[in-house]
């Protein structure tokens, strides 16, 4: 088997060339240590291994997520790297390409995005770059699959025509050079570290590679060790960094070619003026958000969702009902699978046009290249509360699911900064919290739909920064990450790019609901059909009528007066979607127009919107929960998580309804 490392900058369009590349990940687990994602996939008809290394900027690891890289570099040893790089951004790009280079493992570079570079009038030629650099050089287009059959031969056809390559030799200062050439020579002479790999120790020794040096302690490499001292003194990192740009800048200046002027460069620019003006940016991106929610909740996902209701709690549950009836199922077994199963499971599944079309909205914008410019707009707000639009990047990632959004926080190199962004999170509302609200702005808010729920998004968002000032103030944090984020050129969004990017944002919507969904409407059917006694027929003589009841009185201040809102609450615990099965179950019906027609006649607007509230911001799902535990390293953070969110999401609900209620 062949192993084939793909290696990059992030935002290089990366991973959408590994999925053309091996026609979708085949594994997906952890490397060793960390929670980072590996993806390992296959090309086809082939015997050729692609692993697709996390998105760098360095080899100078600065987040756990970034030593990764490097670690795989100092213990694994590719058969082929292939570099992508980011053709308009070259320069940039090339600094990672260099110190790959400098390994002397064999390296195709490719100019991923190639189109955006002739779009901007430039080009390369591609003899001059591979002459300077030692190494293949090849353009494509992942989006629209570009030069995508060259690589794949390169690749598979004619790897033996890609001998390793002699290490790209800097002329690096004199007093570098002697370093690199003395700490070479020890490790080759007095270690039998191979050549090759030994001058690259020392390069990225001297460079101030944290994980390298870590790598040079437990392998007691002292001819390293004994001068670091030496090394840091003489400032010979901010040397080597002079000399990589330079050379990067002599290279590309001689391999750049004008093609002709064009006006795609000039219309970004002009479009970027308004999209991230200081004034205008924030209201722009509440328009393109509240749009959003129109879609999912106006225009094409509740029509859709009222489709597929019709067809779940009419014919599907009659048909269900019947045949076992015909088969002589016990009435518990066909009360199990009709008005819990069916009812629950099915109930939440007929959010499923809402959720996707939201989904497919935020990978319109992803695609588009929208994104990268409302992380540049939120961090002018950031900054006030001593983040900046790093921190905001994970938020956004939470608007599809909390765990994924803590993942990402890993990114942020400040820990303090990384705990707060953490800890916030789940004050972002996930598409877990769609289905309730689905449910609740139908019955109470006909006609404001996406009006609601965009201040429900954008009210968990004030609180996250709320908090986060709270922390900031509390932590006393003083350092802060530097916010570097690329704007990449305007496209035309990609059919393909956009469904892979919504199912893969959907796809465990549907998985929660065939496991912990179905695990918790199971759950409370037991609750609802069971007491101390045995199996009841009267739902109110229940375990989950008991515990609503106990727990009523301490609902009522936030305006429910009933208990079955609450039993289901306890439930969203587990995932927040339950919540939505289990009020189906509760209110023994499968049709959601009928589960709309109760919820309207036990709340009125104001208690509905202090309940959705309440919802937004109360204890976050297990799996956020462990995350967050698994982030931070701590099981106290978790729990402080749970009870700080508790008291919040009530205090508010309870400012809400109270007010409210004397404004009305």
């Amino acid at each position: 088997m062949t192993t084939v490392a793909l290696l990059g900058n992030p935002n290089t369009g990366k991973t959408t060339l590994f999925n053309e590349l091996t026609d979708k990940y085949a594994y997906v687990g952890n490397w060793t240590g960390v929670t980072v994602e590996k993806k390992v996939g296959q090309i086809r008809h082939s015997n050729t291994e692609v692993i697709d290394l996390p998105g760098v900027y360095s080899l100078s690891p600065i987040t756990k997520d970034e030593s990764v890289v490097t670690n795989y570099l100092l213990r694994d040893s590719p058969d082929l790297i292939l570099n992508v790089t980011n053709a308009s951004q070259l320069k940039r790009n090339l600094l990672l390409s260099i110190e790959v280079l400098e390994l002397g493992v064999p390296v195709i570079i490719t100019l991923n995005m190639i189109d955006d570079l002739k779009r901007s009038g430039h080009y390369y030629d591609l003899k001059t770059l591979s002459t300077e650099l030692g190494c293949p050089v090849r353009t494509s287009n992942a989006r629209n699959k570009e030069g995508l059959p060259q690589l794949k031969a390169d690749l598979v056809q004619n790897q033996a025509d890609i001998k390793p390559n002699s290490p790209l030799q800097l002329n690096y200062p004199i007093m570098v050079s002697q370093a690199i050439r003395q700490a070479t020579k020890a490790l080759t002479t007095d270690y039998q570290v191979d050549a090759k790999f030994a001058r690259w120790l020392a390069i990225q020794y001297i460079n101030d590679n944290k994980v390298v040096r870590k790598y040079a302690v437990a392998h007691h490499l002292k001819p390293l060790l004994s001068q670091q001292a030496y090394y840091d003194a003489q400032k010979f990192s901010d040397q080597i960094f002079e000399t990589r740009l330079s050379f990067i800048e002599a290279t590309l200046a001689t391999a750049t070619e004008q093609l002709h002027s064009t006006k795609h460069v000039a219309i970004t620019s002009k479009i970027d003026k308004v999209v991230t003006n200081p004034i205008l940016g924030l209201p722009i991106f509440a328009g393109i958000f509240f749009l959003m929610f129109k879609l999912s909740f106006d225009w094409v996902g509740t029509p859709l969702s009222h489709q597929l209701d019709k067809l779940l709690s009419g014919p599907i549950s009659t048909w269900a009902n019947q045949f076992l009836t015909q088969v002589g199922a016990l009435p518990m077994l066909r009360s199990l699978i009709v008005n819990g199963l069916i009812a629950g499971v099915g109930g939440v599944l007929t959010f499923i046009p809402q959720i996707f079309t939201l989904f497919a909205c935020i990978s319109i914008l992803e695609d588009s290249g929208y994104m990268a410019r409302a992380a540049l707009v939120t961090d002018r707000i950031m900054e006030m509360i001593g983040l900046n639009g790093k921190a905001f990047i994970p938020l956004i990632i939470g608007f599809g699911c909390n765990v994924t959004g803590i993942m990402a926080a890993r990114t942020i190199e400040q820990p303090k900064e990384r705990l707060i962004t953490t800890l916030i999170s789940p004050f972002m509302s996930c598409s877990a919290r769609l289905p309730i609200y689905s449910l609740f702005v139908a019955a109470l808010f006909p006609r404001n739909q996406a009006v609601i729920v965009l201040s429900l998004y954008f009210l968990g968002i004030v609180v996250a920064l709320l908090m986060a000032k709270f922390y900031h103030v509390i932590f006393r944090a003083k350092e802060h990450s530097v916010f570097i984020v690329e704007l990449p050129q305007y496209h035309i969004p990609k059919l393909s790019i956009v469904w892979h990017g919504t199912w893969d944002k959907g796809k465990g919507f549907i998985k929660k609901a065939g496991t912990i969904i179905f695990a918790g409407t199971v759950l409370i059917w037991l609750l609802s059909n069971f007491n101390a006694h045995g199996y009841v027929t009267q739902i109110d003589h229940s375990f989950a009528a008991s515990l609503g009841q106990i727990l009523l009185p301490i609902f009522k201040p936030i305006g429910i007066t009933t208990w079955q809102p609450i039993s289901a609450l306890l439930t969203g615990v587990l995932a927040k979607e339950v919540i939505s099965s289990s009020m189906m179950v509760l209110f023994h019906t499968a049709n959601q127009g009928a589960l709309i027609g109760m919820i309207g006649g036990s709340f009125t607007a104001l208690s509905a919107y202090a309940l959705l509230v309440f919802v937004l911001l109360y204890i976050p799902c297990f799996a956020t929960i462990g995350t967050i535990k698994s982030e931070t390293g701590s099981a106290k953070w978790a729990a402080y998580s749970v009870v700080s969110s508790l008291f919040i999401s009530y205090g508010l609900a309870f400012l809400i309804f109270q007010i409210g209620s004397l404004l009305t």
